[in-house]
This record gives structure tokens, sequence and C-alpha cells, in this order.
């Protein structure tokens, strides 16, 4: 089982709601929707990767390190939780976007600013690649740093989201409700990977449905075979006595679109709909995406009208503001 002893500061307000999508779920005329709001654990603007950071945050300090290194892209949602995670932790953060520092900060890289992030900006990379050199000279400068993967995404971070699948499970009975699939964006693959070790252990019957996000290869993998890499090696970390294969893996890739963080029709769609009958923001990049495949499936009737489906919202709400001109 989990390794219960891994270090941990608590930074997010958890649990984090779970409520039945009900004007949506009678606009599209499918199965009952509901929502579990990641967008709402409280750390800076919230978001899913707070519970990666609380086992992460948690090693650095254990490891008596006093900075923290990570990388995304200008409007990660990640570095900005990072950020606040480090300045609520006494920590001094250091990010490295992709990209070159626009005119006007906006979105997420706003609030990278105003918690005091220190910004590098690594051009056409926008995964962290610069990151050991500057660990290198943070070593010289007698820091004492601690690297964070892109996305929050390891063996450490990955705790975090199967002591999720524990936090819906006791949800779920004290509504005397069970579900038939979870839909979420797949990424950097800590949150599907997590889904994937915590349904195992909590012994949970419905499908995990991930949402490819970006096509973009992970240290020379395609993405299907890093989440397998990661789901096995974090696996092994926690204690869980199973080798993972594809066939436990649902990763749906036909929704990538033009790319990483390039909005289309789905994806503006999407958050105009789920703004509109539920009140609920989800962003261009991660949730809009994985939101606009869900409403697809549901009108390919991918989903029968007795099933009960969740869709877990991953955050993102502050990089909608830098894409207002193309969605008014």
């Amino acid at each position: 089982m989990i390794n219960i002893n891994l270090p941990r500061k608590r930074l997010g307000f958890f649990p984090t709601p779970l409520t039945e999508l009900t004007r949506l779920s009678e606009k599209l005329q499918g199965p009952r929707i509901f929502i579990k709001r990641d967008d709402l654990t409280g750390l800076a603007f919230g978001g899913n990767k707070t519970r990666k950071l609380e086992f992460l945050i948690g090693d650095a300090i254990s490891k008596g390190c006093d900075t923290v290194i990570t990388g995304g892209a200008e409007q990660s949602n990640h570095c900005r939780q990072t950020a606040a995670a480090c300045a609520v932790s006494g920590l001094e953060c250091h990010l490295v976007l992709g990209g070159s520092e626009p005119e006007i900060p906006k979105g997420n890289f706003l609030l990278d600013k105003l918690l005091g992030a220190k910004i590098h900006w690594d051009g056409e990379f926008r995964k962290g690649e610069k990151i050991p050199g500057i660990s290198d000279e943070l070593l010289r400068s007698g820091k004492k740093p601690y690297i964070i993967p892109y996305g929050g995404s390891n063996k450490v971070g990955i705790a975090g989201f199967v002591e999720a699948v524990n936090e819906l499970k006791t949800q779920l009975e004290e509504m005397n409700e069970n579900l038939s699939h979870i839909v979420f964006a797949s990424s950097s693959g800590g949150t599907h990977a997590g889904l994937v070790l915590g349904k195992y252990i909590y012994s949970q019957n419905y499908e995990l449905v991930g949402i490819e996000i970006d096509k973009a290869e992970y240290e020379g993998l395609v993405y299907s075979d890093h989440l397998l890499n990661l789901t096995n090696s974090s696996a092994k970390y926690l204690g869980v006595d199973k080798i993972f294969t594809k066939d436990d893996l649902i990763l749906k890739s036909d929704y990538l679109g033009e790319g990483y963080g390039i909005m289309g029709e789905l994806e503006k769609s999407a958050i105009k709909l789920l703004a509109e009958t539920e009140g609920i923001i989800v962003d261009p990049v991660y949730t809009g995406r994985a939101f606009g495949a869900l409403t697809d499936l549901i009108e390919k009737r991918e989903f029968s009208s007795a099933d009960k489906v969740l869709f877990w919202h991953t955050g993102g709400s502050p990089s909608l503001f830098s894409y207002a001109d193309k969605l008014v």
C-alpha cells in the first residue's frame, strides 16, 4: 500500500467540492455529470498541482533545501502554484519559463511575479531544460536547491493523487453515489498515474479516461510510453505490488487540435458552455480541452444514459486572461 510516511507540507483546502452538474446534464441529454473542483484547492487560485506540491515541498523541507526550481510554459499553472507553495513555506523559488518576457505580464505569469518568484527565460523550450545549469549556479552560490520536474510529475508528487482517490472514495460513500467514468486532462502524467494507482489501491471500479493535451515527447518518449513508465516507477516507490500495462491506461489522443496552448473552437465552445450552464470557469489549455473532449464524447454517445461521469477540474483559470482577445 501507499507509503504513508512520506513527508508532507499542508498547503491546500481539502477535500475539494464534489457536485453534480444538473443543468449541464439536462442540456447535453447524456449521462449524469459530476465535477471534482480542484480549481478550489485554495493556493493562489488553486489547481490540482497543490496536491502534488504538498508532498514535493514536504520532501524538499525534509532534505534541508532552501530553494526550489521548476519549469513550464509562460502560463504554467504548475509554476504559479509552486511559487505560491514556496512563498507560504519560506523557500526561494526559481521558475524556468518558455519563451521570452512579455511586455505586459498577464495571467499566471503576473501571479508568478506577485508571488516573488525569480524568473529565467528558456526561449523555445518550456519543460525546464535549463534547470540543471541554474541548479549548479545556485549550488555554487551556497544555496541548497530542490528540483521539481515538469508538472510536478514524479514518484513523490504522484502520492498527492493517490490520496485524492481516497478523498473521492469517502465523498462518494457519504453521497451514496458511484461513478462509471472519470474524465480529466492528461499532460505531464502525474495526475493520470496517481489516479491509476489510487484506483488500484482503493479498489475502485470506474474507468479513468485521460484526455491527452500535449503532443510533445518526454525525454525522447511518446507520451503514452512516458505515462506507463511513470506509473510503474511510482508503483514501485509506493510499495504497490503490481506491474501496469497500457491496457490499464485509457488515453484519448483525438483532441490535440493545433497543439499545446493553442485554443480552437473545441476549447472556446467548452469554456462558454460550462460558464453559461453552471457558472464554472475552465482554462483554454488543459481543462477547456478536456471538457470539450467530454462533451464531444457525450454527443457521440460514448456514454450511456445510465452512466455517471465525473469531470476532474484540475484548475488553470488564471491563464484565461491571457486569451481574452480570442474569447470575446
